[in-house]
C-alpha cells in the first residue's frame, strides 16, 4: 500500500535544513561559518522571505527570528572578511549596514513573538560570553513551552520590555548553546 505524503511547506523546508545544519555542527562535521553561509545559500535558493504582516503563530515568529538572524550574521561575516575589507572597503561597509538592518529586523520579530506567546514560560538572562564587545550586553531568552528553543539579542528596547514583563533575571549565566554562541566565524 503506497502512502500518500503532504507536500513539505516553507517551514517544514526551512526546519528540517535547519535541524540538519546543527547536527552537523554538533558533531564537529562544519563551523560556525559553513554553518551560516549554508544556511544563508539554503534561503537565497529557495527565494525564501519572511512574514511581513501579523505575527500571529509561533511558526511564523520563530521562522521570522531564524530568517533575519541568519540573515543578520552572514552579512556581519562578510563585512568583517578581511580580503573583502582590503580590496573593496565600500562593499564591506554596506555589508554592516544590512546586517545592522537585519538584526534589527530581528529583534522586532523576537519582540512580536513574545507579544504573541504573551511572555509567558519565558526567561532571559545576560550570558557569559567571551567577546568584550558582547559581554554584558548579549543575552538569552528561553521560551520553555517550546523544545530547544533558544533565542538571543542585544536589543535595549527588547531587553527594557523583558525587564517590564518581569521574565529577565538579573543574573549572568553560561548559555544553553555555550559553544556555538562562543564560537569565533
Amino acid at each position: 500500500m503506497l502512502i500518500k505524503r503532504m507536500p513539505e511547506n516553507v517551514f517544514d523546508k526551512f526546519f528540517a535544513h535547519r535541524n540538519s545544519l546543527i547536527v552537523q555542527f554538533r558533531n564537529g562535521d562544519i563551523t560556525k561559518r559553513e554553518f551560516i553561509e549554508e544556511h544563508y545559500h539554503f534561503i537565497q535558493k529557495l527565494k525564501l522571505q519572511p512574514f511581513k504582516n501579523k505575527i500571529d503563530s509561533f511558526e511564523k515568529g520563530i521562522y521570522n527570528y531564524q530568517y533575519y538572524n541568519m540573515i543578520a550574521k552572514y552579512c556581519y561575516m562578510k563585512s568583517k572578511d578581511r580580503k573583502l575589507v582590503e580590496k573593496h572597503p565600500q562593499v564591506a561597509r554596506k555589508y554592516g549596514h544590512k546586517a545592522g538592518y537585519y538584526y534589527h529586523q530581528k529583534d522586532w520579530s523576537t519582540l512580536k513573538l513574545l507579544e504573541h506567546l504573551d511572555f509567558q514560560n519565558v526567561k532571559a538572562y545576560f550570558i557569559k560570553v567571551k567577546s568584550r564587545a558582547l559581554k554584558h550586553k548579549l543575552y538569552e531568552i528561553v521560551l520553555y513551552d517550546f523544545e530547544d528553543v533558544i533565542l538571543h539579542s542585544k536589543s535595549e528596547y527588547m531587553l527594557d520590555r523583558l525587564r517590564d514583563e518581569g521574565v529577565f533575571e538579573e543574573e549572568m549565566k553560561k548559555s544553553l548553546i555555550d559553544t556555538y554562541i562562543n564560537q569565533k566565524y
